[in-house]
């Protein structure tokens, strides 16, 4: 449960202000309809969205069970410190996205390009972390694939407009800054366990 739970509030936190979250904004604001007041957002997008978090969370979700399985304890966690530490490089890493010239209608397309951006992002080395040391993994995975829904629903709700308004740069600073911190410590605690 305590994966679940964790896994579930890290990604949606760790996602906030990412590729994949800022490119369903860019897509949602130049697909939507915009008549009169009222802006109708595609629902295709949104599910694509959810899709990909669901797609990404399980490949990571698999990829750490191949390589806890072969890998003593120490090493194991070891490599949890590396996700952790991987994760907090891309989070301080600046995300640089061009405007979008004209949106693409393809669906299949749309659904590529943000399951990509999803696969290599922070919040899915935090998946990966979880599913390493989790009893059952699959927990890591739900939370996973819920957190990541839930990021990329904020981005589609918002918008490029309005979730550029908030702070996302310092939040993703502050979240690597405390990544490198647990990842130091994790690292420490595995190369140097308590007698």
């Amino acid at each position: 449960m305590d994966s679940f739970l964790f896994c579930l509030i890290l990604v949606a936190l760790i996602a906030l202000g990412g590729r994949e979250q800022r490119l369903i904004a860019q897509l949602s604001d130049g697909l939507a309809d915009r008549s009169g007041a009222v802006v109708r957002r595609p629902l295709t997008l949104l599910a694509l969205g959810w899709a990909g978090a669901a797609a990404s969370a399980g490949v990571m979700t698999y990829a750490a069970l191949a390589l806890a399985d072969i890998m003593p304890a120490r090493a194991a966690w070891m490599l949890v410190a590396l996700a952790l530490a991987i994760a907090a490089l891309e989070l301080a890493w600046p995300v640089r996205m061009k405007p979008l010239a004209e949106p693409t209608r393809s669906l299949g397309a749309m659904g590529l390009v943000l399951a990509w951006r999803q696969v290599g992002d922070a919040a899915r080395f935090i998946i990966f972390a979880f599913a390493v040391e989790a009893t059952f993994a699959v927990t890591a995975l739900i939370g996973g694939a819920l957190g990541g829904g839930a990021a990329v629903t904020l981005g589609w709700a918002l918008g490029e407009k309005n979730l550029s308004k908030y702070p996302l740069r310092w939040i993703r600073m502050a979240l690597a800054l405390a990544l490198i911190v647990a990842a130091i410590f994790i690292g420490l605690n595995a190369r140097y366990p308590a007698s």
